[in-house]
């Protein structure tokens, strides 16, 4: 991630910009998960309910309009 502060800018509100980037991004949450093994069993069983999840979100969002 990179962040450009421009002369006079906050510094405060750099290191927003940096936070908010880096989690939109999913550093974080990817490196918790890599701090230790997952089997390939409990990745499969993740990666699942991830997919459910986005598919029940897009249907709700197409049964409002």
């Amino acid at each position: 991630m990179e962040i450009f502060i421009g002369e006079g800018q906050n510094l405060e509100k750099a290191l927003r910009q940096f936070r908010r980037k880096v989690q939109r991004a999913g550093i974080l949450a990817d490196m918790r998960r890599k701090r230790r093994y997952e089997k390939p069993s409990e990745a499969k069983r993740r990666k699942a309910k991830a997919a459910e999840r986005r598919r029940v979100r897009s249907a709700r969002r197409r049964a409002r309009r």
